[in-house]
């Protein structure tokens, strides 16, 4: 096991726990300009010198659900390495960087996610975008800030199709199990 960060907030006996169990930790303390998420996102991106970044799938747990400017931290490491497809999870949703570079069609497990879903443009406002597979599709609408943002919209099927001027947020509520809620 690897951990790696500032270990500007874990207990010592937590510290010591890890370090029992033989596991490498890597202390950044020096480096209080990134998040905990950016220095394992950045170490294993040059770990993995024989991969294309943009090839790298990374889901990283714990990344959201405690204090938000944490949770924005973490969300903004998505912006910083669109052309990794970074995945945050949480016991609620996943919430990942759809890039505005392509057309994106997401396949959906319906036993394990959903319905509920959203597309949030972040950093820049989106002048148009576009669905398919959802309840309420968009076509060429325009999301901001201060304006419309797609929030408690439902997937409709298996595939869903994106196409965005901007970067977007997607998020689908993840189904807890044994759920049965539609």
């Amino acid at each position: 096991m690897l951990s790696k960060g500032d270990m500007d907030s874990i207990r010592p006996d937590v510290l010591h726990f890890y370090l029992s169990l033989g596991t490498k930790v890597i202390d950044e303390s020096h480096d209080q300009d990134t998040t905990d998420l950016d220095k394992c996102i950045l170490y294993i991106r040059d770990s993995t010198l024989n991969q294309e970044s943009s090839r790298l799938q990374i889901l990283a747990t714990g990344a959201l659900g405690g204090r938000f400017d944490h949770e924005a931290g973490n969300l903004n490491v998505l912006y910083r390495y669109p052309d990794t497809r970074i995945i945050l999870l949480s016991d609620d949703c996943l919430i990942q960087l759809l890039p505005k570079t392509h057309r994106h069609e997401i396949q959906i497990q319906p036993s394990l996610q959903g319905p509920h879903c959203g597309l949030i443009p972040m950093g820049t406002p989106s002048a148009k975008t576009t669905t398919t597979g959802l309840q309420w599709d968009l076509t060429d609408t325009e999301m901001r800030f201060g304006g419309l943002i797609s929030t408690s919209n439902k997937v409709k099927g298996e595939k869903i199709t994106v196409e965005s001027d901007s970067d977007l947020l997607w998020t689908i509520s993840i189904k807890k199990p044994g759920s049965t809620s539609p």
